[in-house]
């Protein structure tokens, strides 16, 4: 038994023999070996990659100044700011500046583990790829405060794997670089809150009205929970969605240890006050308008700017109020205010800019009505008509279109002036029809109107759609003597360093028409406003105006001018329905004169020049006598309703001229003086040589 248990056991100078490794044992040594060096080079290329990454980076007060987008600061005609466009970065709070309520607010919403992790935090990659395994989507992601700053600074949104590689990269060279108080610091004073604003202070600022190192817990939160949705949560847009998001924070912060339970049921969101939303106004209308020419006056340019524009604030408020007090019920109103050079003075698209921002001023195309009777009469007036020539006001039948006077009646035989102050349709049509459609569509051309212009007869009366800009333009260029007036709204551009980028020169324009025909045109003019449809716009100094009515009263138009100062308004619906009462005389007679009484106040008072002198070829003898006797016979009322004589600026007493409103039947022509004997013929003989002997 001994013997053969010995036989059994080996000798004792040899090893037992090892039982052979299987091929999948094998297999998995080698994947865990050279999954294990290819971890270690994979370590070894991100260390290096991190470290030039890290030696590449700006240094801290590089990455203070450095700003994602263009600042846009838009201030009016007296330097004021109006508003500002694009981000708006508050002033740079320091760690020890910004309150504690907010970097824990931050910390707990955006990222538990941040004093814990290198940059990235596995975990909540973790937690990220599971959400998304079990909901099918990515419901929250795995940034953390390290990632989202880099992706601020140096990257964009776009969800790539590259570009996520690159944040990975350049947040563990941040942590490298930089402490963990410089990169929370750097992130609250850069990132997005919504509404334009980046930062802390920029976001309490534009939300709250007050710096952000003043921020309370309930501010805090609002602010903190913005980050993951600024649009839809932004407290200018949804106040609910705001406080609803906050009160979600204060519970992160409470798990999070930062806040009690009693500290977060005690948050009572109904005492935060929010700021008003400022911008808002009407004089966005006119920024919407401007702005855009930006890419024209600086081409490509991305520095901080701010831009110098003409607009009045206080001839804003104005123009506001004229057309909010004036406007017909259920109607949109507008209005465009030219100063002499063409700068835009105010400018209003519509009774409320939040509640509709489309622009009526620049981008609505509408009837003009009798309004576009400037371009006939000025086409008349350069083919040879004078405001005294004699015109008859009766039926009259155009290629089978027969226009009427509003009333229906016709007044016989009158002269220009009178014809063009009392708005008569059927004058209109014979001198359109006299001196050519064409000529009036390339008046109207000549003088700015930009939309298509047919050449039908009824086109005399205003049938062609314009822009209430366009006709404005028109006026100012009358206003000018007949010189080409371009608006603009920017008077220069700057760095926000003072350096000029772009600066307005202001030219002559071209002539349009020669001075005897815009001081024709100004004397008809100013006859509408003194005697014709257009009387409701007298501000108590000289205006020339015309007004526009369409048919059904669809639309009311009034344009003049005053003390260098053009104005155009329009009135109407925007679904082109008919507004009772409306007419150009009414409504928007009276918006212009409230408006015009604040605009042109602190001008001196100017007189029109009127004088018509006619070119030699022109005239005729009997013309000669008639010009050079013909005394002025309308006047413009004073603020008393005394009437003024425009040539002397004294009261005129009853009884020695007209001391009335104009009426046909109590006008007594006045009479030439009877022109000289005429030359005998003995005179004439001897004056042509007639008389003298043939030579041999």
């Amino acid at each position: 038994m001994a013997r053969s248990d010995i036989r059994r056991s080996a000798p004792s100078g040899r090893q037992p023999e090892k039982a052979p490794v299987s091929g999948w044992r094998r297999f998995i040594r080698r994947v865990f070996v050279w999954g294990f060096a290819m971890a270690l080079l994979g370590a070894i290329v991100l260390a290096v990659a991190v470290g030039l990454t890290a030696q590449t980076l700006p240094s801290y007060e590089q990455l203070k100044s450095s700003q994602a987008g263009q600042m846009i600061v838009v201030r009016a005609r007296d330097g004021s700011e109006l508003f500002s466009l694009g981000p708006s970065y508050g002033k740079w709070l320091s760690y020890n500046q910004i309150p504690q309520v907010m970097k824990d607010a931050t910390l707990s919403t955006e990222d538990r583990r941040f004093r814990s992790h290198i940059g990235v935090d596995p975990i909540g990659i973790s937690r990220s790829f599971y959400v998304r395994y079990k909901e099918g989507h990515f419901k929250q992601g795995g940034s953390t405060i390290t990632q989202q700053l880099a992706r601020t600074v140096f990257l964009n949104n776009d969800r790539t794997w590259s570009r996520k590689l690159r944040e990975v990269v350049l947040a563990l060279a941040l942590e490298w670089k930089f402490s963990k108080d410089q990169i929370l610091e750097a992130y609250l004073n850069k990132v997005y809150f919504g509404g334009g604003a980046y930062g802390v202070d920029s976001a309490s600022r534009k939300f709250f009205g007050h710096p952000g190192t003043s921020l309370t817990l309930p501010e805090a939160s609002i602010i903190a929970g913005l980050v993951k949705a600024p649009s839809h949560y932004s407290p200018t847009a949804d106040a609910q969605a705001a406080v609803d998001r906050a009160k979600v924070v204060l519970s992160l912060m409470q798990q999070n240890g930062a806040i009690s339970a009693s500290e977060a049921s005690s948050v009572d969101f109904s005492s935060v006050k929010f700021a008003a939303e400022t911008g808002q106004n009407s004089a966005r209308y006119f920024t919407d308008w401007a702005l855009p020419q930006l890419d024209l006056l600086l081409g490509d340019n991305s520095q901080p700017i701010e831009v110098w524009t003409t607009l009045d604030p206080k001839l804003q408020a104005a123009a506001t109020d004229s057309i909010k007090t004036n406007v017909p019920g259920g109607a949109q109103g507008a209005l465009v205010s030219l100063d002499r050079d063409g700068a835009v003075l105010a400018m209003v698209g519509g009774t409320d800019y939040v509640t509709s921002n489309y622009n009526r001023a620049t981008n609505a195309v509408r009837q003009p009505g009798s309004a576009w009777k400037l371009f006939v009469y000025l086409a008349a007036l350069e083919a040879g008509y004078t405001p005294n020539a004699k015109v008859v006001d009766e039926p009259v039948t155009i290629d089978g279109w027969s226009p009427r006077n509003s009333g229906g009646t016709y007044a016989g035989e009158i002269d220009v002036r009178t014809a063009f102050a009392y708005s008569k349709n059927t004058v209109a049509a014979q001198l359109g029809n006299e001196v050519g459609f064409s000529a009036v569509a390339g008046m109207a051309r000549r003088f700015g109107i930009s939309t298509p212009i047919s050449t039908y007869p009824s086109m005399v009366l205003g049938a062609n759609e314009v822009r209430l800009i366009d006709m404005t333009r028109a006026f100012a260029s009358v206003s000018a003597k007949g010189q080409a007036v371009e608006p603009y709204g920017i008077s220069k551009v700057t760095t926000t360093d003072g350096h000029v980028l772009y600066q307005h020169e202001t030219r002559g324009g071209q002539m349009l028409v020669p001075a005897y025909v815009s001081a024709g045109i100004t004397d008809l003019l100013q006859s509408a406003v003194s005697i014709g449809t257009g009387r409701a716009a007298q501000i108590g100094r000289p205006v020339a105006g015309k007004t526009g009515t369409t048919t059904s009263n669809k639309d009311g138009w009034f344009l003049g001018f005053s003390s260098g100062v053009t104005t155009g308004v329009w009135m109407g619906r925007d679904d082109d329905k008919p507004v009772g009462g409306l007419q150009g005389g009414t409504a928007p007679a009276r918006a212009f004169a409230a408006y015009m009484k604040i605009a042109v106040a602190s001008r001196p008072i100017e007189k029109f020049d009127t004088e018509v002198t006619l070119p030699a070829w022109q005239l005729e003898p009997d013309d000669e006598t008639n010009l050079t006797n013909n005394p002025e016979n309308y006047y413009y009322p004073d603020e008393q309703g005394n009437l003024i004589d425009p040539t002397t600026g004294r009261v005129v007493r009853k009884g020695e001229k007209r001391d009335s409103p104009y009426n046909p039947d109590d006008v007594v022509p006045v009479q030439p003086e009877p022109p000289p004997a005429a030359a005998d013929q003995d005179f004439l003989n001897q004056a042509t040589g007639s008389n003298r002997q043939p030579q041999q």
